[in-house]
């Protein structure tokens, strides 16, 4: 008798269920799975030229220029040096050279400025703002009198008048070459001092030195300077 009663309460709350939409009255489907939405060529295109939705040719090559140019809180080289950095390394040794330098405290931080402008260069190769940097680059290396930063000068100024000839730097450099030239000086190894001849005693001549082949159109000239002879120590 209890069981009967049991059975009848069950099945009066399921009915009751039913009734009021609490529970189905039959077994759901299985919920197809959601498709993706198919990649139209536009959006494709979209995604490949970031500038594409720009109004004007200004803003579009506003755009491109933003997108090329390395973040300034990016790091290039040994020294992690951001490329205001390089720039303010280059100006205040433009300043410290004078008329021309070998001091090796300038060269090595000129040379750790140059390495990190080529990691920059390398890494973002349409930067616009490479121009000025090389710019500035011309401005101290060419002041420096060694054979090293003598011909990184000569490089920077190579690449300004042919990938940047449209730019302001570009421009100056190509005017300053056809009007000035370059010439690239450097400091000859110096010499020991010869020794005393006796008195009465005359030098043997020497023949007339052989001038030097005229120097590739391609490379600049070079102006080697003679440091006055080192006299010789008479420690052992």
């Amino acid at each position: 008798m209890t069981r009967a009663i049991t059975t009848f309460s069950l099945a009066a709350m399921i009915a009751g269920a039913v009734a009021l939409g609490i529970m189905p009255t039959s077994t759901p489907a299985i919920a197809a799975a959601p498709q993706p939405t198919p990649t139209t060529a536009a959006s494709k295109s979209k995604n490949k030229d970031v500038c594409g939705a720009t109004m004007s040719k200004w803003a579009h090559l506003q755009c491109e220029e933003f997108h090329a140019s390395a973040p300034g809180d990016e790091y290039f080289g040994r020294m992690k040096m951001s490329y205001l950095g390089i720039d303010n390394t280059y100006k205040d040794g433009a300043i410290s050279a004078g008329a021309y330098t070998i001091d090796p405290h300038l060269i090595s931080k000129l040379d750790f400025a140059t390495e990190a402008l080529r990691r920059w260069a390398a890494k973002y190769p349409n930067d616009p703002q490479l121009a000025r940097t090389y710019y500035l680059g011309i401005l101290v290396l060419k002041k420096v009198y060694t054979q090293g930063e003598q011909q990184t000068a000569w490089q920077f100024m190579q690449i300004l008048v042919t990938k940047y000839k449209s730019t302001y730097f570009g421009k100056t450099i190509k005017a300053s070459l056809a009007s000035d030239g370059f010439t690239e000086h450097w400091f000859a190894l110096a010499q020991v001092c010869p020794t005393p001849l006796p008195p009465g005693v005359m030098p043997e001549t020497t023949p007339a030195a052989t001038p030097l082949p005229s120097p590739d159109p391609s490379h600049p000239a070079v102006d080697l300077i003679t440091p006055p002879c080192v006299q010789s120590s008479d420690a052992p």
